[in-house]
């Protein structure tokens, strides 16, 4: 099998273990490939949630510069609303938390933006529906 479509996002990351654990507490990904790069010093890391052929790529840079903020961000449905609060009075409690929730109504639903260790945004939503808009299009 060969893929095709989008397959990753590729991320520049300070310390590849900060990044793995909180896209494993935020995110409930674990790592799936690992290896070092080219130039035999950085670590290349490969995350995903297993639910999709999808990976986050981390990358570790001396100076990464975050692309993924303020509004530009990697979006994890979650479960319920109380997930989307739980992950966010952890956030908060962490001071990570970027942004509180909202609720902005169908189709973008219960919503937060949380800073990961580079200072990349991650939101975590429920109710967009996103894999029954895809499924049903």
């Amino acid at each position: 099998m060969i893929d095709i479509g989008l397959t990753h996002i590729a991320l520049a990351v300070t310390d590849a273990e900060k990044s793995i654990d909180f896209y494993s507490r935020y995110a409930g990904m674990s790592v799936v490939h690992e290896r070092t790069a080219s130039d035999g010093e950085r670590r290349v890391v490969w995350l995903s949630d297993k639910t999709r052929p999808f990976v986050i790529v981390l990358l570790e840079a001396e100076s990464p510069e975050p692309v993924l903020r303020p509004f530009a961000h990697l979006g994890v449905g979650c479960k319920s609303r109380e997930e989307v609060d739980r992950l966010c009075e952890l956030a908060r409690k962490e001071g990570i938390l970027a942004k509180e929730p909202e609720d902005s109504g169908y189709p973008v639903g219960y919503w937060a933006f949380i800073s990961d260790p580079d200072g990349h945004s991650l939101e975590v939503a429920y109710g967009q529906e996103v894999g029954l808009t895809v499924e049903n299009s």
